[in-house]
């Protein structure tokens, strides 16, 4: 809101140095000759203090009134909570910054702070949507850990979060190189599907590799699943593997290609059994946009990609089909180019696409408003 959000406390106006003046006036009974100007210097003074308290004093009221209309919006019965005036800025000497986001970088017009209040169409409750309940899905590689920033935005928001780390990923104690399937991979995933209760739904969110988990859990469950939202995703067609998408963009992508680092637990006489990313490239491929803080977090977190589940081929039918379908494109993606991604999107067309623009191919890390944004959107969507 700017400076309209203020906090409701008077300036006080300093009158030291005029009792001082008033004092002299009183006692000379007018302003002394040698100083013929101080009375003028003395009502050009009070006059400017007079005005900015009275500044003050009107954007003060229309902020009281911002605020109380939206009291009245969300219900007469609750009390007026007085603590929102301590999230806005002070307008005294030392002004207060907005909260910023755990970036250290100066935020980026396309990508707003704007509180998760705001985000919420205000004419839809939360209760009324078809479900309140988010399910994160990482990509390759990540785990629950990197979407640490959404699930803050959306609980806050009022929504219910889980985050899954699939088999091998995050803090999954299973081996990736161990992983011989995609239905293995994405058990975790499945397994929580399947222990909702009856009738229950929620909204699927899949980032990189987390799309073909998520698609193979729509064709897999889908009465369990109100929307799905592929994030910088492999959004599959039936019989495609995520290798057989990715290659599209090899010879163009030599970062990509780069930073690959082919694992063989079984020995070198045998297919890969992970793909592990060079460290040293993390930050031009996938986090080019992020804060240093988050490329620090990814560094030391990321774990490797079993490869047998990227080989496997998706068989999808109507059970897939009858899912709506969401695609974020994220502008500045290394990893998953937007060429790539909008041929995805082309082959089989979701039923709405939003662009996110200055993301890299980490939207949690790099766009975190912005992708709430979108997220909140999706869900009041009718």
């Amino acid at each position: 809101m700017g400076n309209l959000c203020t906090c409701f406390s008077r300036k006080p106006v300093k009158k030291r140095r005029i009792a001082a003046i008033t004092k002299r006036i009183a006692s000379h009974g007018q302003p002394p000759s040698s100083l013929p100007s101080s009375g003028s210097r003395w009502s050009r003074a009070r006059s400017s203090r007079k005005d900015k308290v009275e500044a003050l004093t009107r954007e003060q009221a229309v902020a009281a009134a911002i605020l109380f209309q939206r009291h009245r919006q969300d219900g007469d019965s609750a009390p007026f909570d007085r603590s929102a005036s301590l999230r806005c800025p002070n307008l005294g000497p030392k002004k207060q910054a907005l909260p910023r986001s755990s970036s250290s970088r100066a935020r980026s017009l396309t990508d707003p702070l704007l509180q998760p209040q705001q985000l919420v169409n205000q004419e839809i409750k939360i209760d009324d949507l078809e479900t309140n309940h988010f399910i994160l899905v990482h990509g390759g590689g990540f785990g629950a850990w990197c979407w640490y920033k959404t699930i803050a935005l959306l609980e806050e928001g009022g929504f219910k979060v889980t985050a899954i780390d699939l088999t091998g990923s995050g803090i999954h104690l299973f081996d990736a190189n161990g992983v011989t399937s995609l239905s293995q991979y994405v058990k975790p995933l499945t397994d929580f599907l399947e222990k909702l209760a009856d009738r229950e739904k929620v909204i699927l969110v899949g980032h990189d590799f987390g799309g073909a988990c998520i698609s193979y859990a729509m064709e897999l469950l889908p009465s369990k699943i109100s929307k799905a939202i592929f994030v910088a995703a492999a959004m599959l067609t039936n019989g495609q593997s995520t290798l057989d998408t990715f290659a599209k963009q090899a010879g163009t992508n030599d970062l990509m290609q780069h930073s690959q680092i082919f694992l063989y637990a079984n020995g070198n006489d045998n297919p890969p059994t992970a793909i592990d990313l060079d460290k040293s490239l993390l930050r031009d491929l996938l986090f080019n946009r992020s804060p240093a803080k988050d490329v620090a977090l990814a560094s030391v977190s990321m774990r490797p990609i079993p490869f047998a589940p990227v080989l496997e081929k998706l068989r999808l039918s109507n059970n897939y089909g009858i899912v709506r379908r969401f695609y974020v494109e994220t502008s500045e993606d290394n990893a998953i180019t937007l060429e790539l991604q909008e041929s995805m999107v082309k082959a089989d067309p979701p039923e709405r696409v939003f662009l996110l623009r200055g993301a890299d191919h980490s939207p949690f890390f790099s766009k975190p408003q912005g992708l709430h944004r979108i997220l909140v959107e999706i869900s009041r969507t009718l």
